[in-house]
Parts: C-alpha cells; structure tokens; sequence
C-alpha cells in the first residue's frame, strides 16, 4: 500500500512546481509568430524581466537551457585564447568552467570547496597578481545549486574595483532569481543568466541574458560571434523573429507572461521575504533533527545558505532510501546529492537536496517536512526531537 496516489509534490530544485495559472496560460492553440498579440506581449516581456532581475539594462531571451545561457555569455564577452576566471563553490561553477573550455578559452579557477563561499581574500590576491591583466572576466554563481552555496556577488564587485581590475563580473543566476535577493545594478554586475525553470516558474526552455554597457563593450570588440548566440541583434530587433533568431518560443512566452504577472503582484520585496522564511523553517526543522541523529546541513553558516535550495546529508545510503520512500510511499520528490560526491560512490547516497523556489507557500513546506520526519520513522532513521514544531515557530513569525 502507498500513501503516494494524488497530486504528487516535486520538491527538487528545478523544475520546480509550475503554477495552475501558467499552465493554463501555455494549455492554448499556436499563435501568429509574426505580428499580432504574440509581438506586442514580447515587448512587453522584457521591461518586466528587467524588473525582476533590478537592472535598466538589457534583456535577452534564448531558446534553450541553463547550459545554453552559459554559452551566450561567453560567446558575446570573451574570444578563444582570451583569459577568465572562475570562482567555483559547487558543481555548477565547475560546468561553467567546463563550457568556457569547450569554446577555446583559458581557465582559471579559484575552487573553494562546496561547503562554504568565496573567500574575497583569496579572490583579491588573485586578481592582484594578474598583473598584465589577462583576466577578461570572473564568472561566479550566485548560488550553486548542488551545494546550495550563497556568494556575495556585491563584495565581488568591490574586490575588482579595490584592486582597480576591469574583468566584467559575470553571474550565474539560476537557481536564486526571483528566490534570492539580487540586485544587478546597485551590485556591479555586468552580465547574469538565468533560466525559466527554477524561480520563474516555467518547464524547462528558456535561457535568459542580462547585459550592461560595458559587456556590450566587450561584445563590440570581438572579431565575431555566431549568428544564434549574438545578443545584439536580440536586445534591438528590427523584426519579430530577431528576438530568437527564429521561431519564437510561443507557449513558454504565453506562461512567461503569468507567471510575471504573479511575481510582480507579489512584489520583488515580498517574493523574497516569503523565500526566506521558508528556508528558514526548513533550516530551524533540519537543525532540530540534527541535534540526536547524523542529518547535517551542507552549509554551516546561515548567511552562506540560498534560500532556493537546501544541501543536506545522512551517512550513506540513508540519503538515498529516504528519497525513494518519500517518492514511492508518500509523493514527495526530493532532488538527488547531485555533484556532491562522485557518482556512484558510497558517498553520493548519503546527499540530497530540497527544492523551495519559486511557487511554494507555508503549507507545502510544512507538509513536506512533515513527510521528511514520518520518512526518518518509517527508516528508522535516528534524528532529534521538535523539527515540525521549529518550522512552525518560523513560520508563525509576526
């Protein structure tokens, strides 16, 4: 017998759960791709994208993921045999070096574990000794989805103007837009993606790009940069289909549009306080069982956790067998220790990790947490007392 029939909860982070108003807005016939609602609702899309992102900037929009936001970046600020550095704090920052590799650029890395943030000493000196000045960019996640790390991307920026460096400051977005406070411009940033999965509320896509004066600088000087991949045309079209170099993405742009409309009649303040909060009361309940049993947050200081996922671990294989019985006896699906340990090893089952962007409330966290403990049961899992009543003090806050 499971308890697992119903409406299942997707509790990983990214996709992440997709609102019954976005859903509806994609659940349409194919539109027009070349004038009419379709192109006067995209011009309109990028304002509101911009707001999110707290930037004046410019906005684009691919077809693609994560991955492919990555790659536009690069493509448009940084030619092969040009230098960049990357601050690694988790698996993510690690794939980012990886692309850039793949597109014939040289690579620096700073790696500073996945269990704590970047050390601005250690990035200080570094750029302090590129004294030719060779590094064109320093690219950085704001938050590693697979260590759940928070870096300050604002200390980033006064480290470059400290040592006087001109790299463009370059952030990976992912999993912390419209989860974690971000501030484009009052931070200095010069470039950040960012994809439609995670915070935004949409299936998996789209791949987004925001850009300042001097990154287009930057764009400007090289020698060339693929049709697909160039922003330029993008950020200004001429014509409709100049957006996506193509076909326009229709039924995401429809659901990117409600799911705007949410964020927006929330308030960017309010979308991140709720964040918070929630975070907050899985932090207070994971620190609970902690105290009589081996669960442990990935991330010790709380001002260093996202407040889009959380990092956990139970000696192995308990990680694992509690993912499988939350998904199989209870229908709750947490994410996978993904990057934290080599696959396959004895390691990687005692990971996990859970996912609260984007369109959650009180109810489903408490719920889910609720669900975690009867799974600590159910395993025999030894954890401390008062988790679910910790959650629920955070969540009563005044």
């Amino acid at each position: 017998m499971s308890l697992s029939h119903g409406r299942p909860y997707l509790a990983i982070p990214g996709p992440s759960v997709i609102p019954d108003a976005v859903l509806r807005a994609m659940h349409r016939a194919a539109p027009n791709i070349y004038e009419g609602e379709l192109a006067e609702m995209t011009a309109g899309l990028i304002p509101d994208l911009k707001r999110v992102a707290r930037t004046r900037h410019q906005a684009v929009i691919y077809i693609g993921n994560g991955h492919a936001a990555w790659e536009a970046a690069l493509a448009n600020t940084v030619a092969p045999g040009e230098c960049v550095l990357v601050l690694t704090t988790g698996r993510f920052g690690h794939g980012w070096a990886e692309m850039a590799e793949a597109l014939g650029v040289e690579v620096r890395i700073l790696d500073f574990g996945k269990a704590a943030a970047v050390d601005m000493a250690r990035l200080e000196a570094a750029l302090a000794a590129d004294r030719a000045r060779r590094i064109k960019a320093v690219l950085a996640t704001h938050v590693d989805t697979s260590s759940s790390v928070l870096n300050d991307l604002a200390a980033m920026r006064m480290v470059l103007e400290a040592t006087e460096h001109p790299a463009l400051l370059m952030a990976d977005c992912i999993a912390s837009l419209a989860c974690d406070r971000f501030e484009m411009d009052a931070w200095g940033v010069d470039v950040m993606v960012a994809g439609s999965q995670k915070g935004l509320m949409l299936p998996p896509g789209l791949g987004f790009v925001f850009f300042n004066e001097r990154a287009a600088m930057a764009r400007a000087a090289l020698r060339r940069v693929s049709r697909y991949w160039d922003w330029t045309p993008r950020a200004d079209p001429a014509l409709y289909y100049q957006y996506f170099c193509g076909t326009a993405p229709t039924h995401h742009l429809y659901g990117l549009r409600a799911a705007l409309d949410m964020i927006h009649a929330e308030g960017m303040e309010a979308v991140w306080q709720r964040h918070d909060r929630l975070a907050r009361a899985i932090w207070a309940a994971a620190e609970a069982w902690g105290r009589a049993g081996a669960l442990s947050l990935n991330i010790s200081d709380p001002s260093q956790r996202s407040r889009a996922v959380t990092s956990l671990s139970l000696p192995s294989p308990l990680g694992s067998q509690l993912r499988r019985w939350l998904e199989e006896k209870a229908g709750v699906t947490l994410g996978i220790g993904l990057g934290m340990a080599e696959p396959g090893s004895a390691a990687a089952d005692g990971f996990f990790r859970i996912g609260h962007m984007g369109h959650v409330n009180a109810h489903m966290v408490l719920g889910m947490l609720a669900t975690v403990q009867a799974a600590f049961e159910a395993l025999d899992i030894p954890h401390g007392a008062g988790g679910l009543d910790a959650a629920a003090r955070v969540i009563s806050e005044a």
